[in-house]
């Protein structure tokens, strides 16, 4: 490769914009879009700067491939699409960034797998924190055995979503896509997936794979017309024998920053950004400190790193597809445990005409009170709670 890179965008609306203000904006060296991919293009706040580059813009990845070639092709398009577009992109000679999540299909991950071999192409996958240095840090320190054995783990992420977010598009909140395709759009498997994702790559055996799941349960709701739900509750026992709790709603009315708490035989490591410090803190027993940089400092590091990548041909990918396959397992297994999923009581329910915000009655606390209890609603015996299957892998 000569020192230009050349980048091919699919979706320039949604994430893609944050894509596109990186570009234009940081002037990366010898880097330029050459081509952008969307049906509807004039949705991007970046529309008209990228008419007034010259920047040619195509309906389908396919008619950018007959004019041109890409040395990457950032694919921030719904997830039923992501699979086929990646694959395409591999075939015609480009490396591949593909936003999370992957896919929701298993069958779709494993075939972007093969391609990436067969083409020996790299494939990274965007979960933001898995690319910073601090992440990678940390996790090189738990692989090596410095905080003792992995026991346990706990996350909390609330974050409000309006009608207008779940009416952003035709697939928002849906199962499946009008051809069929699996969607399985929800609070896990988009706007907080990275921070499930976190809790499988931190326990992976090795720095580019995440723990395989033993088996998982999981509390599914929805408080706003959506097929998928907003709102979850996931206990998962991982096959190197950690146990996770992984709370998240939408349908709360105040928005948190994402916390959560790992336990290990030696010390444990907390991440609390609403407190005095966002930093990750890890306190062994004996008293010793060790901190680690807020990863949501740094949103598009993965970029760099891809375009790092294609500079250094020795530089490995630790987010790819293998990395990924465990939230992929996982958002299967949560709906193979609840596969009818509750809508919360009605009088349970508010709606905030100003804020368009759907929000469930004391939900916020009731979550909280999970965290710090490392457990289920249904285990509090909250009056809504419906426990789901457990399920083996």
């Amino acid at each position: 490769m000569d020192n230009q890179i050349s980048i091919v965008l699919v979706g320039i609306g949604g994430y893609g914009n944050v894509y596109l203000k990186n570009l234009f904006e940081n002037n990366y060296e010898n880097v330029f879009l050459k081509g952008a991919v969307d049906v509807a293009p004039e949705q991007s706040r970046y529309y008209q700067e990228i008419k007034d580059k010259n920047i040619p813009i195509y309906d389908t990845l396919e008619q950018f491939y007959q004019d041109h070639q890409a040395d990457l092709a950032i694919i921030s398009t719904p997830i039923h699409l992501h699979k086929e577009q990646a694959c395409l992109a591999m075939e015609r000679g480009s490396h591949v960034l593909c936003e999370k999540p992957a896919t929701a299909n298993r069958e779709h991950l494993q075939e972007m797998i093969e391609t990436r071999d067969r083409t020996q192409k790299n494939l990274a996958i965007g979960f933001n924190w898995s690319f910073t240095k601090s992440i990678q840090s940390l996790k090189q320190d738990i692989l090596s055995g410095a905080f003792g054995r992995p026991i346990r783990m706990k996350s909390l992420v609330l974050w409000p979503r309006n009608a207008d977010y779940f009416n952003r598009s035709g697939w928002a909140g849906k199962k499946y896509s009008p051809d069929g395709e699996m969607i399985f759009d929800s609070v896990a498997n988009n706007a907080t997936a990275h921070f499930l994702h976190h809790l499988l790559y931190l326990s992976g055996d090795s720095i580019e794979t995440s723990a395989e799941i033993d088996q998982i349960s999981a509390e599914l709701y929805r408080a706003n017309p959506i097929e998928t739900f907003d709102t979850c509750a996931i206990h998962i026992h991982t096959k190197n024998d950690i146990e996770m709790v992984y709370l998240a709603s939408h349908a709360v009315a105040d928005e948190h920053r994402p916390k959560y708490t790992l336990e290990f035989e030696d010390a444990t490591i907390t991440y609390h950004p609403e407190g005095e410090r966002g930093d990750i803190i890890a306190k062994w027993h004996d008293g010793r400190e060790k901190v680690y940089e807020d990863p949501e400092n740094i949103h598009i590091v993965k970029l760099e790193v891809m375009l790092e990548a294609l500079r250094n041909e020795k530089q490995s990918i630790l987010c790819g597809p293998e990395a990924a396959s465990a939230h992929v397992n996982a958002i299967y297994g949560i709906h193979q445990s609840v596969k009818d999923i509750p809508k919360f009581p009605k009088h349970w329910i508010a709606y905030d005409e100003d804020r368009k915000l759907t929000t469930v009655q004391g939900l916020d606390e009731t979550l909280k009170q999970c965290y710090h209890q490392f457990c289920l609603p249904n285990d509090l015996g909250v009056e809504w709670s419906n426990p789901g299957k457990i399920v083996k892998f």
